[in-house]
Formats: structure tokens, C-alpha cells, sequence
């Protein structure tokens, strides 16, 4: 596991299969971060966990703790590979193609012990979904692959699923039990064509056709790609399933969601959380599902999370804003977002997301977000809206929570 600085100090990254970590690796996770690092803890659009503040000579201690609650990689140097997201719903929602978990975990054990892959980005990134009702379906990956149903899988590469017309049509389809050979074609045909410079799916396509890499990818291939799924679209998500109380499938149980304010915890908030359920999802909203909830204590729970600050609501404050690290934690950035996203959230108006960024690259949100206020100085932000220019410039808080308040009661 990789620790790398940060201005606050060492930052772990805590890669969670399908972002899932049961309540005693929430506990360690909370007493190493007491122990070894701020008391901070950050949920990230990726659905892992970061210990912020990590000293120095706690370093090897940290990881070794982790490793020990089964939070490391299976392989040395493989941690990078954990980059498979999927649905926090996945195995829980009846209404999906299939339970994708298993096939999460075939293929995060299957990249762990392939050393070559080590030589892939820690950015580079892969999707399974299995046709849940909430799912991130609007951050780009390099790979991405959708169930069409419990049989089929269709896949992309360099962005995401297809849901409206204009959208970039999914470029083939395999059998569900023919995914794992894909990933491993696709990968490896990704590094065989890959300059240093190209480290990302992306990156390869501004240089080599969609039509030769799939060319490469079928003569590794023990079986033919369908090509006839061009009018594929996959079904709408709603991101509002992260709130509230849900079915567990089709058990008595049943899952909470709640938003963590600006997706950091402190230690014993994480604590509270483990003693609410025995199993904990992380999802890509920076936000945190409690899992095999009993029915009878739901409402119980709902309002403990709120009494511990979380947004149990799609309309909380908290529940529309999302915040970088800021200069807190990073050098690259120009204001405190955290704090200014807490002052925002006094005066929010009463519908639209909002990301506040310390600098241009918009590390917090992979997403396009309703509006975007971009620091250009401490306290001060360009506002921006879906146009690639700014509506306000060099605003204070205040003035950009008039501009958000007018924008809302114009609209």
C-alpha cells in the first residue's frame, strides 16, 4: 500500500472491493487513523477510504495494521489494481441483471496476480455494473462494462455506459462467463500498444483506433466479440437512492443511506457508523450505505446518522455540496473549500448541487456538477455554470450564495 504526502501530512489510500468494509475494519480503520494519522478520514469519488495526517515513522505500522484486517492487496505491489467500481446497490438490488460482486471479486484477484499490470496507472480504472438502479454512471473509465442481462455483458472503453442517443454506442458484447478473459485481452493489449506517456485508455485512442485495439484484443480472445449492439442504452439511475431506507434484495433486511458532510469523517464518527451495522458501502457520492439493517430498528438508525451530522435527505445542504481537500491538505489549491463549503451551506438556496474546487482540476468531482466554484484566491471563486465560461468572477462566499440564491428563483 502507497502512501504519498500531501500537506497535511501522509496519505493512505484504503482501496475497498465494491467500497464494502465490515464493522471491525471500520474499527481498525478508525483506530489507525487516531493512532497513526489526523483523526481525519476522507470518503473519495472512487469509493475508498483515505487516513489523512500519517506521520512519518508511523508509516510501515499503518500499513501493517491494514494488511492484517484484510484491507491490503492480495499480491505485494498490486494495490493500484483495486480500481473496480461498481454499484453500492451491487447484490442488493432486485431489480438488477445480476449480482456483480462475485465477478468484482474474480476480477480484483485475477489483476492482483498478474505483475505485468503493475505497470498500469494507479489512475487506470474499471466499471462492472450489473444494471443497478443507483449507480455512478457519469465518471469516464477506462474500461467499462455493463450487464445487459444475467448472460451478457456489452463493454467500452474511455468512458461510460450509453444511456441517451447521442451518447458513444457500447463496442461489443461477451458472455457473462467470458468477462474475466476480456478484462485480462483488454489490458494487456492496452500496455503491449501504450507509449510511457499514454497511461490512460484515453490517451492510447488519440494514437490508435478503437477498430486495431479491438483487432488486437480478439486474436487474444478464445471466442468471437458480438459487435451487434450499437442501440444498446442502459437504464436510467437515480442518485437519490442513497438516502433513506431500501429493500436489501429480497431478505427482511434492510440498507441506509446517508450523505457524509463533504466525505470527510473523523475517527469517532467511523466508530458510530461500525456500531450501526455489520457491514458498511462507501459510495462514488462520497456518501455511506449501512448494510443487514433490521426493518424494526431502520428509523432508529436513520436518526442516529443524522444525530452524528450526516444528510439522511436528498435536500440537506450537505447532501448538495461537495468539497476538495483544499489548502488544508493540498498545496495546489488556492482557498479552504472545506471551510467556505461549510459557510455555504448557511445560506444554500433550497435546490442544485454545488462543488467547490481549490484549483482548476477538480479533483473532487469526476462528474459534471450543476455548478462549479473554482478558488482563485483565498475565499474567492469563479462561478460556473454548464457554459465553458464563468457567469461571476472573484466572488466571496456571500456574494456566491446571492448569485446560486438567484439562479435557483430565475430558474
Amino acid at each position: 500500500m502507497r502512501i504519498v504526502p500531501a500537506r497535511d501530512g501522509g496519505l493512505c489510500r484504503i482501496r475497498l472491493a465494491s467500497g464494502e468494509l465490515s464493522a471491525a475494519q471500520a474499527r481498525v480503520v478508525a483506530h489507525a487513523s487516531r493512532t497513526f494519522g489526523s483523526g481525519l478520514i476522507d470518503l473519495t469519488n472512487r469509493a475508498n477510504l483515505q487516513i489523512r495526517g500519517v506521520g512519518e515513522d508511523s508509516r510501515e505500522a499503518l500499513v501493517s495494521l491494514l494488511v492484517d484486517a484484510g484491507l491490503g492487496p492480495v499480491t505485494p505491489g498490486s494495490d493500484d489494481q483495486r480500481n473496480v467500481m461498481s454499484s453500492p446497490l451491487a447484490g442488493l438490488d432486485s431489480h438488477a441483471a445480476l449480482d456483480v460482486a462475485p465477478l468484482v471479486s474474480t476480477l480484483l484477484g485475477q489483476m492482483q496476480r498478474d505483475a505485468r499490470l503493475n505497470q498500469l496507472s494507479p489512475k487506470f480504472a474499471l466499471m462492472v455494473d450489473g444494471g443497478e438502479r443507483l449507480a455512478m454512471l457519469d465518471h469516464p473509465h477506462d474500461v467499462w462494462l455493463s450487464a445487459v442481462s444475467a448472460e451478457r455483458f456489452v463493454f467500452g472503453l474511455a468512458g461510460c455506459p450509453p444511456r441517451f442517443e447521442n451518447d458513444a454506442p457500447a463496442l461489443a458484447a461477451v458472455k457473462t462467463g467470458h468477462v474475466p478473459a476480456l478484462v485480462d485481452a483488454l489490458l494487456h493489449t492496452f500496455l503491449d500498444l501504450a507509449q510511457p506517456w499514454q497511461t490512460r485508455m484515453r490517451d492510447l485512442l488519440t494514437t490508435c483506433s478503437i477498430e486495431e485495439i479491438l483487432r488486437l484484443v480478439q486474436e487474444k480472445l478464445g471466442f468471437a466479440l458480438d459487435r451487434e449492439v450499437e442501440d444498446w442504452r442502459r437504464p436510467a439511475s437515480d442518485a437519490r437512492l442513497r438516502f433513506g431506507v431500501h429493500r436489501q434484495g429480497t431478505s427482511d433486511s434492510v440498507c441506509v443511506g446517508a450523505q457524509v458532510p463533504l466525505g470527510r469523517l473523523d475517527a469517532a464518527a467511523l466508530s458510530s457508523l461500525a456500531d450501526l451495522a455489520p457491514r458498511l458501502r462507501m459510495t462514488p457520492w462520497q456518501s455511506v450505505m449501512l448494510l443487514d439493517v433490521s426493518s424494526a430498528e431502520a428509523q432508529a438508525v436513520t436518526e442516529q446518522l443524522a444525530s452524528l451530522g450526516l444528510a439522511t435527505t436528498p435536500d440537506e445542504p450537505f447532501a448538495r455540496l461537495i468539497a476538495c481537500t483544499g489548502s488544508q491538505g493540498c498545496a495546489k489549491s488556492f482557498a479552504d473549500t472545506k471551510a467556505d463549503a461549510h459557510l455555504l451551506a448557511q445560506s444554500m438556496p433550497p435546490a442544485g448541487d454545488v462543488h467547490l474546487s481549490g484549483c482548476a482540476r477538480s479533483c473532487a468531482a469526476a462528474h459534471r456538477v450543476e455548478n462549479t466554484l473554482i478558488a482563485v484566491a483565498p475565499g474567492r471563486y469563479d462561478l460556473y455554470g454548464e457554459a465553458p465560461e464563468p457567469l461571476a468572477r472573484h466572488l466571496t462566499i456571500e456574494q456566491a450564495a446571492h448569485w446560486l440564491a438567484r439562479s435557483h428563483f430565475d430558474a
